[in-house]
């Protein structure tokens, strides 16, 4: 939306239109509830993003209901396309109809024993109070369903005016809806990232107070409100709010740490706010829509500052391989969050080469690499080499404006120098001239270690002088192996 003043009724009417684009299903789903004598609530996200005017035709439409899940099972298998009920102990029936996809809750009036995240599951008799125990206001509206599609809507917790306001607030006291599910605060900062909404004072209070009850909630499900904060449109606000609140400190403390590292070239207040910067260039040079293992990389990238820092005796700062350890910590990182092994390699690689370029000229843009250095550096980042590149350039956040020019256009070189290279080798798939079975069959010798040693040497002629000739390599392969006598 844009900074023009909206009304409420806009608002109501551009949700409508919203809607409207899903008017034959939300029918079909009213109608089927209206003849089974139960009532149907359109809620949660699916309103809130109807409003804001982020419903996409693949957003999945969450709804609420007084039907009890083994009586919606009876009445739903005939329309539905599929049928999933494996959140049934919690309500929860999962519908299929074309190509939405649909879940449908009974209504909930939950109690937690503040001690898990998990609820003691009690169904609700009304709407008001199933809303009320949501999170958000923002999140605590809804629109019933009939035969003839959206109705009315409810609003019973102030949700409107809190879009209104672009401000979360919790539909009970912030302590008590904390406590009963303490993601909720994760929560607060995905939505910062998401929506561009500030937090209420009260809950600022409550996440400053009760950040370390985030201890109980489990890592896959942190992992999930990470990637979702980070793939927001504004990652930083999400990820300053965290680690302004504490939050951060239990989920992802070297973040936070970074605020104790002066960088060495003294352009910021710290290395937490040039890392923050860096993610929001990167998220700018993205070109395919959001990219997670990029933001990933860019913001821990110099995670390995703080361990590595030394003050040296002109005065300045040091971090000397901090890019070595920053991965290795990484690495640490994204496994205790049990993220996968691809992301896992991906993310700390990229930490590991991100600094790589720094040697490819002096501060006057001479002394640059050879075509050795320059093939050592596409085949090192493989796959990742768009997004090293991407990663490099967003590293870029010197206030010197002629610096600032002088690294970007070494960066054009380099990358012109890669574009030139790859036009007359396949840099891409940097391979020695003689593959396992031509080495056996050249030196007469069975599969075994001395193969992959020969292997390796040959690779590493490829890397230094580019592609030889089969004869070259024959003959370089016979000089290697000769020497060893």
């Amino acid at each position: 939306m844009s900074d023009a003043v909206v009304t409420d009724a806009e608002l109501l009417a551009g949700a409508l239109v919203s809607l409207n684009h899903r008017a034959e299903v939300l029918r079909g789903l009213g109608a089927v509830f209206a003849a089974a004598g139960h009532e149907l609530y359109l809620v949660g996200g699916s309103v809130r993003d109807a409003l804001l005017g982020r419903l996409t035709e693949h957003s999945d439409l969450d709804f609420t209901t007084d039907a009890r899940p083994e009586e919606m099972l009876k009445f739903l298998r005939p329309w539905a396309d599929a049928l999933w009920d494996t959140g049934i102990d919690f309500g929860t029936v999962g519908i299929g109809k074309g190509e939405h996809r649909l879940e449908i809750t009974t209504f909930r009036a939950d109690s937690y024993d503040q001690v898990s995240r998990n609820p003691t599951v009690e169904f609700g008799d009304n709407l008001d109070d199933d809303l009320v125990r949501r999170d958000f206001t923002a999140n605590a509206m809804a629109v019933r369903i009939t035969a003839d599609g959206p109705a009315e809507f409810h609003d019973p917790l102030g949700g409107l005016a809190a879009i209104q306001a672009k401000v979360l607030d919790t539909p009970s006291a912030p302590q008590v809806s904390f406590g009963d599910d303490p993601l909720r605060m994760l929560r607060a900062a995905r939505f910062v990232s998401q929506l561009g909404f500030g937090v209420a004072p009260r809950v600022l209070e409550a996440l400053l107070e009760m950040a370390p009850q985030l201890e109980r909630i489990t890592v896959e499900r942190v992992a999930a409100e990470l990637d979702k904060l980070l793939l927001g449109k504004d990652p930083v606000a999400g990820v300053d709010l965290m680690v302004q609140t504490g939050l951060g400190d239990v989920v992802l403390p070297e973040v936070g740490e970074m605020r104790m590292a002066i960088d060495e070239h003294h352009q910021h207040k710290d290395v937490y706010w040039h890392s923050l910067t860096v993610l929001r260039q990167a998220v700018d040079l993205e070109d395919e829509g959001p990219d997670l293992v990029l933001r990933w990389a860019a913001l821990l990238h110099d995670i390995g500052k703080p361990a590595t820092r030394k003050h040296e005796s002109d005065g300045g700062v040091s971090f000397h391989h901090h890019e070595v350890v920053g991965a290795k910590m990484t690495r640490k990182r994204m496994r205790a969050l049990k993220y996968s092994k691809q992301m896992v390699d991906d993310v700390s690689q990229l930490v590991y080469l991100h600094l790589r370029f720094h040697g490819y000229a002096d501060d006057k843009g001479t002394g640059k690499w050879t075509d050795s250095a320059v093939r050592r550096y596409v085949t090192d980042a493989g796959p990742l080499l768009g997004r090293l590149h991407k990663l490099v350039r967003a590293d870029c956040t010197t206030r010197n404006k002629r610096r600032a020019a002088r690294l970007q256009a070494n960066y054009d070189d380099l990358e012109n120098r890669i574009t030139e290279l790859a036009a007359k080798e396949d840099l891409q798939r940097v391979r020695p001239d003689l593959d396992g079975n031509e080495i056996m069959e050249i030196l007469g010798i069975p599969a075994g270690p001395q193969i992959g040693e020969a292997w390796r040497y040959l690779k590493e002629l490829r890397l230094d002088h580019g592609p030889l000739s089969r004869e070259q390599a024959i003959d370089e392969l016979l000089k290697w192996w000769n020497a060893r006598g």
